[in-house]
């Protein structure tokens, strides 16, 4: 009725009424229209399901979609008030769907840490958060991979760089922008550097837990097993549950370790903090404290406050402790599942206990970061591209010959030990050069210890530890990883010699073309029958080569095998004579000498480490003893 009385007016009225009543009409009309479509669209069940299906729309025009990409919400509609429809998602639906590559990627400020943004990858209010640089990007591609495997989502990667940024957006991550601008290199354990990562952890943990969100924060140099979730749930009281560096179990089954018997330090690279008022103050107070003194280990840091006060039991069942302000309760996760470097590498506590592991923490370890990926590697417990498994020039693998005797006879002490090693290092250095001259990469065999090595004095193996003597330990106890990969110049080291990990020929990841394409090589006495490098189809497909081989017989068999991908010696004693070339067997030499590392400690000497001689074979009388005076305190080169 209303509408028919105007319109009746502005016939009656002047032409130019009539045009201007027109107008304000249509405009009504139309700015009605705009506004109960955004209500509507606002409230439907399409727009309040999970905020990243619009980003896997294919119908919509791919410019439009890369426009409103790049536009903020309030940017769009700055006037109209009425409810905003969920924020588009700046990842893929789901993780490691990469996103279409006409799409631009939105603009860095799309991956600021907001309440709205790690809201779309949390559940049952707990969310996984790890971070880190460019150079850790095989590690936190494993980590994620470990964690999808597990059927776990709900986590984020914070990059502390644009270059990891935009590396793992585009391969399906969620991922956050730190704001750090780090550098995209690997930093060093110890370095500033490093210290100024470790307080970005805690800035990172005061910004996410007012949220109101449960943070299991890690480190990126440790992997996931076991989906840890419903282990953490089973400790609701806990304010925080953290990993530690403890090695001796003070329990045997899954429950936390009992706090009163725990001497080792808590380790924040595993870590699980509930939005609790008492945890959002320590949050606080740690983050000022690591501000205010730049020479403060974050880790350190985090012990000495809670070791302000800690004590008494929250109860009698649980496993909490009052600590901090009296009123945080913490929980210290089993060293033996949620395990460090030791426990898992060294000790194996978890099979001893007939446990299944949560975690492993690539700490206790000596190779620095090549270390930390080694062995990883080592337990098949890392993300490697296709290529790493088929190196050019084909891979060199061979049995390591141990007598019973230097295993398991008389007492485990330094002299049983160096006894067990030299005698493997000998057969890895002619390995070595075997794999140089023929331009391969050597498998290099799993390595036995009669002794553990630590950074102090110790008796052999860790007292209260569950180290089993003799033990498989990890390629980083006796040689320098990180030196054994590093580009050395040719001129003074000769050619780069490539090495991977003793399992990987039977990790189920190596390539069919590679499994498929294998020699096996058995070293005979020359002069016997079939004993002259010839390759006998017929007999079980093995190739008998002579003992004592040099150069040129290595050269001319081998040669007829360059396709093969994978050539197995049966030994590897007393195989090659040398090389030829006096200036090539020097730069060999040199390099190799600068391969194996120290053992460590005596007690009871003002020098306690021992240094491991890759030529221990050629110098008459060599023993296992420390330096004797700090002039002599050197590796043997």
């Amino acid at each position: 009725m209303a509408w028919r009385n105007g319109c009746e007016e502005v016939t009656q009225s002047k032409p130019l009424f009539l045009t201007i009543y027109t107008v304000v009409i249509i405009g009504i009309v139309v700015s009605s229209f705009y506004v109960f479509s955004a209500i509507y669209s606002s409230n439907t069940p399409a727009s309040q399901s999970s905020a990243w299906l619009s980003s896997s729309i294919s119908t919509e025009d791919p410019h439009h979609i890369d426009h409103t990409l790049n536009i903020s919400q309030s940017e769009k509609s700055p006037t109209v008030s009425i409810p905003s429809p969920v924020k588009e998602n700046v990842w893929p639906s789901s993780v490691w769907e990469i996103p279409p590559s006409n799409k631009k990627m939105p603009p860095l400020k799309n991956f600021r840490l907001t309440k709205e943004l790690v809201q779309q990858r949390v559940k049952d209010n707990v969310v996984i958060v790890t971070f880190g640089n460019y150079a850790f990007m095989d590690f936190i591609l494993t980590w994620v991979k470990k964690l999808t495997d597990l059927e776990v989502s709900n986590f984020l990667v914070g990059a502390m760089d644009t270059k990891l940024l935009e590396a793992l957006y585009w391969k399906g991550v969620p991922v956050f922008d730190m704001g750090s601008h780090m550098s995209t290199v690997d930093v060093g354990w110890g370095t500033p550097t490093f210290h100024k990562m470790g307080r970005e952890k805690v800035i990172l943990l005061d910004s996410i837990l007012p949220f109101g969100f449960e943070v299991l924060m890690c480190d990126t140099d440790m992997v996931w097993l076991k989906n840890p979730l419903p282990y953490l749930a089973r400790h609701p009281g806990a304010d925080i549950l953290t990993s530690s560096d403890q090695v001796v179990p003070t329990v045997v089954d899954d429950s936390l370790e009992i706090w009163q018997e725990v001497s080792g330090a808590y380790n924040i690279g595993i870590f699980h903090w509930r939005p609790t008022e008492s945890a959002k103050i320590l949050a606080k107070q740690w983050k000022e404290m690591l501000l205010a003194d730049d020479k403060i280990w974050d880790q350190n840091g985090f012990n000495d406050i809670l070791h302000t006060q800690l004590g008494p039991s929250v109860d009698d069942d649980s496993g909490l402790v009052y600590t901090f302000d009296g009123k945080l309760k913490l929980g210290i996760l089993p060293a033996s599942i949620f395990c460090s470097g030791h426990t898992y590498f060294v000790q194996a506590m978890y099979q001893q206990l007939r446990l299944e592991p949560y975690a492993v923490h690539t700490t206790f370890q000596y190779g620095g970061t090549e270390g930390k990926r080694h062995r990883l590697r080592e337990a098949m417990q890392f993300l490697d591209p296709p290529e790493y498994y088929n190196p050019p020039g084909g891979l060199l693998s061979f049995k390591p010959s141990i007598p019973k005797s230097m295993l398991l006879s008389g007492e485990h002490n330094i002299e049983s030990h160096f006894t067990l090693i030299n005698h493997q290092t000998k057969q890895i250095r002619t390995a070595l050069a075997i794999a140089s001259l023929l331009n391969r990469t050597l498998v290099v065999p799993p390595l036995w210890c009669r002794l553990d090595r630590m950074w102090y004095p110790h008796p052999g193996i860790l007292e209260g530890s569950m180290t089993r003597q003799p033990f498989l330990c990890p390629l980083d106890h006796v040689f320098e990883v990180n030196v054994m990969l590093k580009k050395l110049p040719e001129e003074e080291f000769g050619p780069e010699i490539g090495i991977r990990e003793y399992s990987m020929l039977d990790n189920p990841s190596l390539p069919p073309e590679v499994k498929k394409s294998w020699l096996d090589v058995q070293l005979c006495k020359e002069g016997t029958q079939g004993c002259d490098g010839s390759y006998n189809s017929t007999v079980g497909g093995v190739l008998k080569f002579p003992k004592h081989s040099n150069e040129e017989m290595f050269m001319k068999v081998f040669s007829s095998f360059k396709d093969v991908k994978v050539i197995k010696l049966s030994s590897v004693e007393d195989a090659f004579t040398g090389f030829t070339n006096k200036e090539r067997e020097d730069r060999f030499r040199n390099r190799v000498k600068r391969y194996v590392g120290i053992w460590c400690c005596m007690p009871d000497t003002p020098i306690g480490h021992i240094y491991y001689d890759m030529y221990w074979d050629e110098k008459p009388g060599w023993k296992a003893i420390p330096p004797q005076s700090p002039e002599e305190d050197h590796p043997p080169l």
